[in-house]
């Protein structure tokens, strides 16, 4: 009786033992399929395993450098522009902590790369899209990817570069170097103006946004003068809206904000300010500076829309402004002005009269 348990045991476990090996079988192939499907969906996603820092490296022959008296310009450059928002920050008051946008300390579009130590406050239409470019390379995404790829290169930043609290931030910038790129406010305007309402992609937030502009401002008696027979708001259009949201303390589109407000630089330490101006040798310098020479390269990407050239342009949308409108918008990017050292006088050069001679009058202080 024994020996027949004993046996029916035995007989029990190699059928155990059996249906295990034939399932090991069948999944063996399946786990190498996987395998080599994973590997490939990381290669197309653009996680190619190239070196040991897991990015491409630039050629030794095509690496761009600056000579080390340049160097030496370019970091007394740097030094000016430290020294003069440290006391534009304190002859506006700015450094001080407050309850509105230009006193809260602003951490929202930081990015900070914690393995190459370097940090950055992406301000739109400065240079955003070639850093963005680079700070991808820098999240692990292969060169090749991101030229292809249909996806937002913000939101694949976003993957790799969770937004960080303020303490978040300065924890991080004791090893790491922290920079911003700095434009003249109002060329950075008329940019995002064609970028996002004249070139504006079909059915897009801001083709909606164009066309709600139009339907709201183009029979203003102030306008109606001045308003063209298009389905894309005029120049004067689009800076009424933005006054009148700045008015009515409404949400300023992060492409139209004023730099001042959306990097907090009195608020924040900044090491480097780089300039849109001088962008080719401060970029040559802060690569060096974070010896990432090998790695990423000062290209410019998203070079303006239209084929003109910026003064040009300046000159033919500039122009459509009253002397009153331009002030006006002066006074709301005047931190921006001041604290990165430009100024607007060429612009009201080119300003039309102000329409009726009431119209209040600011000056540049």
């Amino acid at each position: 009786m024994k020996l027949s348990k004993s046996l029916a045991n035995c007989r029990t476990i190699r059928r155990y033992l059996l249906i295990f090996t034939a399932v090991s079988l069948l999944l063996l192939p399946l786990s190498l399929v996987y395998l080599v499907w994973n590997e490939q969906l990381q290669k197309i996603r653009g996680f190619e395993d190239i070196n040991q820092t897991r990015l491409p490296l630039i050629p030794e022959y095509a690496v761009q450098t600056l000579s080390p008296q340049e160097m030496l310009q370019v970091e007394q450059r740097m030094d000016q522009r430290r020294e003069r928002l440290k006391d534009k920050c304190s002859a506006y008051g700015l450094d001080v902590l407050g309850h509105d946008s230009w006193h809260t300390p602003n951490t929202w579009e930081f990015l900070v790369n914690k393995k190459y130590h370097i940090i950055w406050c992406n301000v739109f239409k400065a240079a955003s899209s070639s850093w963005m470019f680079n700070f991808n390379v820098l999240a692990g995404y292969s060169p090749s990817y991101l030229r292809k790829t249909k996806k937002i290169l913000l939101n694949l930043a976003r993957e790799r570069y969770p937004r960080v609290t303020l303490d978040e931030l300065r924890e991080a910038q004791n090893d790491s170097l922290t920079f911003i790129i700095a434009r003249n406010p109002f060329e950075r305007l008329l940019s995002a103006y064609r970028d996002k309402m004249v070139f504006a992609l079909p059915y897009s937030f801001h083709d909606k946004l164009g066309r709600s502009i139009v339907r709201n401002y183009r029979k203003k008696p102030s306008l109606v003068a001045r308003a063209p027979n298009t389905k894309y708001p005029s120049f004067p259009e689009f800076v009424n809206w933005l006054l009148d949201q700045v008015k009515r303390g409404s949400f300023i589109d992060m492409h139209f904000v004023a730099a001042t407000s959306f990097c907090t630089p009195c608020l924040i330490r900044f090491d480097m300010i780089l300039k849109f101006e001088s962008l080719t040798e401060d970029q040559l310098y802060l690569i060096e500076k974070t010896g990432l020479k090998r790695v990423i390269a000062p290209v410019w990407r998203n070079m303006g829309k239209g084929g003109r050239k910026t003064h040009e342009l300046q000159q033919q949308f500039y122009a459509q402004l009253t002397r009153h409108e331009m002030l006006e918008l002066y006074e709301y990017y005047k931190y921006d002005f001041e604290l990165f050292d430009y100024d607007i006088q060429e612009y009201l050069q080119v300003a039309r009269p102000d329409e009726s001679s009431g119209s209040p009058t600011a000056t540049k202080n």
